[in-house]
């Protein structure tokens, strides 16, 4: 009975008992085809060092390696909605699979960063596919009764392999090596081509729409994608619009994205269809899962940042200490998915923008001492604040959208994640280098010939340093400027976490903004929710 459900039809009451087995070997292989791809974005942030080193990369061109999957991938993910419908789901994942294990081994086997690049794009422009696809099969394949199982389990992919990527990542590259970061792709990603070719059949092929392609659309929305993205991801280390190459991507994102628009509401077939942003509870999910990405992804460098200059840890070491919140994120997954069937879901929003924000409320009272056992509740904070968010707001931003739209929305709802994920990080590392530049400031205003504080603290240090037969004087004041520069990044590190606190409590206020969904259970064999 379960297996005759179709995409475009509801499920009625019985088929709701039991799911076709074939269907949930296929979502499962899918979840892992996303979990790789997701895991990929962040598995070389804590290992760039390792392969700066191993393909003799200047310290400028090394950032390229996560640039240029970034950029690729954003403009896949809203296109994998248009390009499903064309060849069907069955034949996107598994070719986006194929490509992806593929361009893996290929980045594998880079022996200088130039090849390193293309393959990272590569990687990312191909894996963007398997993303949204994961999204729209939940929604659509499984009833409404099934979603406080399956809402969970996509939020917890999408939430934790960003945060434990950098733990992976420090782990294989110190275990084995950089190259390892990439082969650990090849062998699921083999598992996951194969049964999805074998097991996918939730849609046919409408082959005939190829005719009707956009092409226009597609060239305006990758300039306009790509384009952001490289504006966002490279203006703060290159002086913003000081810097030529900034001010040519920010005025051909700017020109492309008027095109982008005009193609997407004057053409018969555009490239991304964006009339699922008139759902209400759509439009603002899709908000809330910017703000989440700007959460996610910003808290997911900030720590790591933190850890490496101030505490000075090694990449195994920022992954060990990381790896909290991504236990957190997988003991409360299952408790979020019950509670998603009991509780009003904009309540558990609240408790989850509450949580996030107590978190980085706590981060505000950072000092150069704090280890691992000061961490530890901030980010337990953290990840149950995401997923108590992120299970909602999949069910309020998808559950109520027609089957017809679902994969062109799901594309759009993935990319408010990544695009809030790339504008936070471009804030924070803009307001990390100027609060820096400010408190620095303001501290060697305070740290003068006059001041008897900062002179006896120079003294002292003198004396001590005079004792181990150095030039006490010299060292003394070079150990105490560097004392006001660590000082001054902790010190903008604190206001980044008041900033984040302001922002996810301010969106606690948004939630009233949505129309009262159905707890994910409450949906019988109706109509969804």
């Amino acid at each position: 009975m379960a297996a005759s459900a179709t995409v475009g039809t509801v499920p009625v009451a019985g088929a709701e008992e039991r799911m076709d087995p074939r269907k949930l070997i296929a979502f499962f292989a899918m979840v892992l085809g996303m979990f790789m791809s997701i895991l990929d974005i962040q598995i070389v942030s804590a290992s760039l060092a390792e392969i700066q080193a191993g393909l003799s990369a200047g310290s400028d061109e090394i950032g390229w390696v996560q640039t240029a999957y970034l950029i690729a991938e954003v403009i896949m993910i809203p296109l994998s909605g248009t390009l499903a419908r064309i060849i069907s789901t069955r034949y996107l994942f598994a070719i986006s699979a194929a490509g992806f294990t593929l361009s893996s081994a290929l980045c594998a086997t880079a022996t200088n960063i130039d090849q390193m690049i293309v393959y990272r794009a590569i990687q990312g422009f191909i894996g963007g596919g398997m993303i949204p696809s994961v999204f729209a099969a939940a929604f659509t394949i499984f009833p409404p009764s099934k979603r406080s199982v399956v809402s969970p389990i996509i939020g917890l992919i999408a939430t934790l392999a960003p945060t434990i990527g950098p733990t992976v990542g420090g782990y294989l590259s110190h275990a084995f090596s950089w190259h390892w970061l990439f082969l650990v792709n090849i062998i699921p990603g083999i598992v996951v081509t194969i049964v999805t070719w074998n097991f996918i059949d939730f849609d046919k092929p409408e082959l005939s729409l190829f005719k009707k392609f956009d092409w226009w659309g597609l060239i305006s929305m990758g300039v306009f994608l790509g384009a952001l993205e490289y504006v966002l991801e490279e203006g703060n280390s290159n002086d913003w619009f000081n810097d030529r190459y900034i001010v040519i991507g920010a005025v051909a994102s700017a020109i492309a994205a008027v095109v982008f628009f005009y193609r997407a509401f004057a053409v018969e077939f555009p490239v991304v269809d964006l009339r699922a942003f008139s759902n209400r509870n759509f439009a603002f999910g899709s908000v809330f899962s910017f703000v989440m990405g700007i959460g996610l992804y910003g808290l997911t460098y900030i720590y790591p940042v933190y850890l490496g200059r101030i505490r000075g840890y090694d990449s195994l070491m920022i992954g060990e200490t990381m790896f909290v919140s991504g236990l957190a994120m997988f003991f409360t997954a299952p408790i979020a998915g019950r509670l998603s069937t009991k509780l009003d879901l904009r309540v558990m929003m609240v408790i989850g923008f509450l949580s996030f924000a107590a978190g980085t409320f706590t981060m505000t009272h950072l000092t150069a001492d704090w280890d691992f056992y000061e961490l530890f509740i901030p980010q337990i904070l953290r990840g149950f604040g995401l997923m108590m968010c992120m299970v909602p707001i999949n069910n309020i931003a998808l559950g109520t959208m027609a089957p017809s739209r679902m994969r062109g929305a799901s594309g759009l709802f993935n990319l408010t994640r990544n695009l809030g994920g790339a504008v936070g990080l471009a804030v924070i590392n803009t307001v990390l280098t100027n609060r820096q530049d400010v408190h620095y400031e303001r501290l060697r205003e305070n740290v003068h010939w006059g001041s008897a504080a900062a002179l006896d603290q120079m003294n002292n240090m003198a004396a001590n340093f005079n004792a181990h037969g150095m030039e006490g004087s010299a060292v003394a004041i070079k150990q105490l400027v560097g004392l006001a520069e660590r000082q001054a990044m902790i010190m903008s590190f604190s206001d980044i976490f008041l900033m984040l606190t302001l922002l996810f409590t301010a969106m606690c206020l948004g939630v009233f903004m949505i129309k009262k969904p159905q707890a994910a259970g409450r949906a019988g064999g109706g109509g969804g929710h």
